[in-house]
């Protein structure tokens, strides 16, 4: 990842060469090798090349070095600067004016560079705060469930933030984080249940029948023997719709009921609520 100004003041490149697409270019006068995978955490490297020296990657962008990378390369890079910053940043950056301790900046260093980010408890902060709740409750479920964060982490900031900006959103999002979720669709369905005002279902359950295991699900309500199951682009490899046809005819077999999502639903989430509401309405199945 390089500056193309210096690198073409240095001789390492020329403009044509810049501009034929042989390199990726990430944001203004920043460019990368094209082998390099294109994610979030790349044009984060980038925006490092640009940000004033009292500026910090926080929110979602700090969040991919905390085992949460479900920012994509679509996503603005968020970059905290001080309140009385002038710097704007270019397309592609989403500039946050607010006060960062020097205790809230952590450098994380890779084989490539050193990364400048807040530390887990204020990149939390700036997720509470500035992202839509089901997104902040999926970053927050994977920092901590890789024990990034801690539950009493989120609550004591909670507390300790009452009256500050955002604090009333963030104290929204903090009872409804569960580090068992493993992956952004559960934490999404579970965060709309929540909101829907139905029962909470219990992340990642293990189903048994007769004293044997049968399967680990996603979500579950074992007093309703309901399972939601989400099905990402991996399920429908030949080999694991197989494996994936088999397991539901087991646990269907032992009277348990399989909703099951896909990517298009994660869209309509209203809709995914409304057929979870009326299977916990249904009488039990024998089993």
């Amino acid at each position: 990842v390089f500056l193309g100004s210096h690198a073409g003041a240095a001789g390492a490149v020329t403009r044509a060469q810049l501009q034929s697409g042989l390199y990726r270019r990430l944001l203004q006068d920043v460019y990368a090798d094209p082998g390099l995978p294109l994610d979030h955490q790349l044009l984060a490297r980038g925006a490092m090349l640009v940000m004033p020296d009292d500026a910090v990657l926080g929110g979602r962008s700090a969040a991919a070095w905390y085992d949460a990378p479900f920012a994509t390369p679509a996503d603005p890079v968020l970059v905290l600067v001080p309140p009385t910053s002038a710097w704007r940043g270019p397309r592609g950056i989403r500039v946050h004016r607010t006060e960062v301790a020097l205790g809230e900046v952590r450098w994380v260093d890779n084989a490539r560079e050193a990364v400048r980010l807040t530390t887990p408890l204020r990149t939390a902060w700036e997720i509470g705060t500035l992202e839509r709740v089901g997104n902040a409750v999926a970053l927050l479920d994977a920092m901590v469930g890789a024990q990034h964060l801690t539950y009493e982490s989120l609550e004591r900031l909670a507390r300790e933030s009452r009256g500050r900006w955002g604090s009333r959103r963030f104290s929204k999002v903090v009872p409804l984080v569960d580090g068992r979720s493993q992956s952004r669709p559960e934490s999404l369905v579970r965060v709309a249940c929540a909101r829907a005002g139905l029962p909470a279902p219990v992340p990642q359950f293990v189903v048994q029948s007769a004293g044997q295991w049968l399967a680990q699900v996603d979500l579950a309500w074992p007093e309703h023997r309901l399972i939601v199951e989400y099905e990402g682009p991996h399920h429908f490899e030949e080999h694991k719709i197989v494996q994936d046809d088999g397991r539901y005819a087991r646990l269907i077999a032992a009277g348990w009921r399989v909703i099951r999502l896909g990517t298009a639903d994660l869209w309509h989430l209203d809709g995914v609520v409304a057929r979870i509401r009326q299977a916990l309405a249904l009488p039990l199945l024998a089993g």
